[in-house]
């Protein structure tokens, strides 16, 4: 595995395992659409090479009116399919809308899956404004910034969620720009927990 860091965007080429093909495939369909979307959460450390499982991706994707969404619905249907529902109506207006999420796996085999979320508060908003490209094997996908996912990952504060961060910020350290991480840890108030755990 190959990672470079510069611009704000990260090149990584890697040998892809199941999980990363199981993202690709389903962020392939949100491009089509034209849909902006950003990944979050686990996920991140795990395509950065950490090794552990992982039966959830989290996704935050731009709030779209539903014509949009039924249209997409689709093109999801056509390789994965809602855990919750099979009703596209159903899973914008009393899922998506409430605010919460729906879920979505490969025909047949509900783990892994994507938890598919509108933004819900001013956060996730920002980290859909603000996200970063990963040129993946010349792919593009779009991750939140590593800056706050260490700090939220502090924040979730489960050890497996504190490994996660200890792990990023290892592997990103010289690279990182200090003024977000700072900033994300203060807003967190995770700046004690960052001393404890990573430093």
């Amino acid at each position: 595995m190959k990672i470079d860091m510069s611009g704000g965007q990260i090149r990584l080429d890697k040998e892809l395992n199941d999980l990363d093909r199981f993202v690709m495939d389903f962020i392939q369909i949100l491009e089509k659409n034209e849909v902006n979307y950003v990944l979050v959460s686990g996920y991140l450390s795990i395509l950065f090479g950490r090794s552990r499982s992982s039966e959830d991706i989290d996704l935050i994707v731009e709030k779209i009116p539903k014509d949009r969404f039924t249209a997409m619905w689709k093109d999801i249907m056509a390789s994965f399919y809602c855990l919750p529902t099979d009703n596209p109506d159903i899973a914008y207006e009393t899922y998506l809308m409430a605010p919460t999420s729906v879920r979505f796996s490969r025909r047949g085999a509900p783990i892994p899956n994507i938890e598919f979320k509108f933004p819900k508060v001013d956060l996730d908003r920002w980290v859909l404004k603000n996200s970063r490209r990963v040129l993946l094997n010349g792919k593009t996908i779009r991750i939140s910034p590593v800056e706050l996912q260490i700090a939220y990952k502090l924040f979730l504060n489960s050890e497996k969620d504190i490994e996660d961060a200890r792990y990023l910020y290892r592997l990103f350290a010289e690279k990182l720009d200090q003024n977000l991480l700072k900033s994300s840890l203060e807003k967190l108030d995770k700046v004690d927990d960052f001393n404890k755990y990573l430093k």
